[in-house]
């Protein structure tokens, strides 16, 4: 008896303290950190590998050019930054000539921009989310009032760009390691601005006889078919026929001869234009 009778202080305390325990109110947990905008993942290790890949890739500043009565002058502009418009483009361009002589990957990291050099590479933050890409620019446009950068698909994709089309954004020029630091070049004085005007459409037709054409690209974006036509002017004398589905054929000629229309066509395609072609007189 006296034996319980010394254990039931303990057994009575434990009860109790298990009862007070019930009535604590639980410990205040942390407070949650606020929520993030949406971020990607870092690409700053896949953009410094795109930049040492491309060290030796002669980097283009260009002359000035004038697309639709408005004048563009590339530089150098080391601390670019700028708000706008990005849109994107992609299936309709897929495989041809970008600006700088590259064949154009929707599904790689680029852009288009009307004034930086070719490459270089600025971040890209989208206002409307928070997200942010670095791309190398290869390309020139868009030249649609409002819009300052045209993103590849893939950029647009992972932006959340691609489906609404358009959005507002931010664009840093960044420097990645290995990339055009390096290799930049001084631009030299600025040339005459060149008027690239369309000449009016006509009907599609061969060559006439005796005259050969090199074909260099079809395009459906007005600006980029105007960029083109300045930027061949000095392979020989080019001409815009209307083709199916609202392409533009972009054309070099006439040529002569088969063997000076052969020499524009190497000239063409060494300049990065790869699927440029021969379209043969009449018969």
């Amino acid at each position: 008896m006296t034996h319980r009778a010394a254990r039931w202080p303990i057994a009575a305390a434990l009860v109790l303290a298990g009862c007070a325990g019930k009535d604590r109110p639980p410990p205040a947990r942390p407070a949650a950190p606020p929520p993030r905008a949406a971020s990607l993942p870092d690409d700053t290790a896949a953009v410094a590998r795109d930049a040492a890949r491309l060290g030796n890739w002669p980097v283009k500043i260009g002359k000035p050019y004038q697309v639709a009565g408005i004048t563009y002058v590339p530089a150098d502009d080391r601390a670019y930054r700028e708000e706008g418009v990005a849109s994107w483009y992609g299936p309709g361009f897929h495989a041809g000539s970008t600006a700088n002589g590259e064949r154009y990957d929707q599904d790689d990291l680029t852009a288009a921009h009307r004034t930086l050099p070719m490459p270089s590479w600025v971040q890209v933050e989208n206002l409307d989310n928070g997200r942010r890409l670095t791309v190398r620019i290869n390309d020139r446009g868009p030249f649609v009032g409002g819009r300052i950068i045209d993103l590849s698909r893939k950029a647009a994709q992972l932006l959340g760009v691609d489906r609404v089309g358009t959005a507002r954004v931010r664009l840093t020029r960044v420097y990645p390691a290995g990339g055009e630091d390096a290799v930049v070049t001084a631009a030299a004085p600025p040339p005459a601005v060149a008027t690239v005007a369309l000449p009016p459409s006509s009907p599609a037709t061969p060559a006439a006889s005796g005259e050969w054409l090199v074909q260099v690209a079809a395009l459906s974006d007005p600006g980029r078919v105007a960029w083109l036509t300045g930027y061949l002017a000095s392979f020989g004398p080019v001409r815009t026929q209307p083709g199916p589905g609202g392409l533009v054929r972009v054309r070099l000629g006439p040529f002569g001869s088969a063997a000076m229309a052969a020499a524009a066509l190497a000239q063409v395609r060494g300049a990065g234009y790869g699927d440029a072609r021969l379209i043969p007189p009449a018969r």
